[in-house]
């Protein structure tokens, strides 16, 4: 006798709460992510690694750079992802400037260690984006042209933005120092491993 097959539930909708709740700990892992990259002199991928480029070069914050970047993309959002995407993705992007220009008040880091900052700030913004895209949000540029692929042609997320980053690392080379650079391709890698593990067609069936 086979055995019997799994059982396969169709996926349920999240609550308001849970849409909610997932916004707050997705805006805060992004913010969080940025703040040790910048306090360790490091880039990353994605728009967060555009952002955090500029701050190096224009007297504005990360956060702020990372939402004024993101303003042209909302209209290919609502194209290609719906307009509840569009509006998702606008108020993530608007609550991540916030909690970026609140961290200072909250906390300080005076001693950042760079291999962990690389690791751990990339891994936590990867984190935070899986976050808001599995509750319909997406966090940047990139980010939503990735999960558009994902959606209309089944590429893999995680790897589509793996060559945009390519390109924004090789436009900090004239910026960072050799040891930064390295350490910067490392926070890249930390974000685009956590979407490629988890971030799947399929994997998840909640929306």
């Amino acid at each position: 006798m086979s055995p019997a097959a799994p059982h396969v539930t169709a996926g349920k909708p999240h609550s308001l709460v849970e849409d909610v709740y997932a916004f707050a700990i997705g805006c805060s892992f992004v913010v969080l992510g940025l703040v040790w990259l910048k306090s360790a002199g490091l880039v990353t991928g994605g728009m967060a690694g555009v952002a955090l480029l500029l701050s190096y070069l224009v007297p504005l914050s990360p956060g702020m750079l990372f939402t004024l970047l993101n303003l042209p993309f909302l209209w290919l959002a609502q194209r290609s992802m719906g307009t509840a995407f569009m509006v998702r993705t606008a108020l993530a992007n608007f609550a991540i400037t916030g909690l970026a220009l609140l961290a200072p008040s909250a906390f300080r880091l005076t001693e950042v260690n760079g291999p962990f900052a690389a690791l751990f700030g990339g891994t936590i913004i990867g984190m935070g984006i899986l976050a808001l895209a599995r509750h319909h949000a997406g966090v940047g540029g990139l980010g939503i042209v990735a999960l558009t692929l994902q959606r209309k042609r089944g590429w893999n997320a995680g790897r589509t933005s793996l060559i945009g980053d390519a390109f924004i690392l090789a436009a900090s080379l004239p910026v960072l120092a050799p040891r930064q650079f390295l350490l910067s391709v490392l926070s890249a890698a930390a974000i685009s491993g956590v979407l490629i593990a988890y971030h799947k067609p399929g994997r998840y069936t909640g929306y």
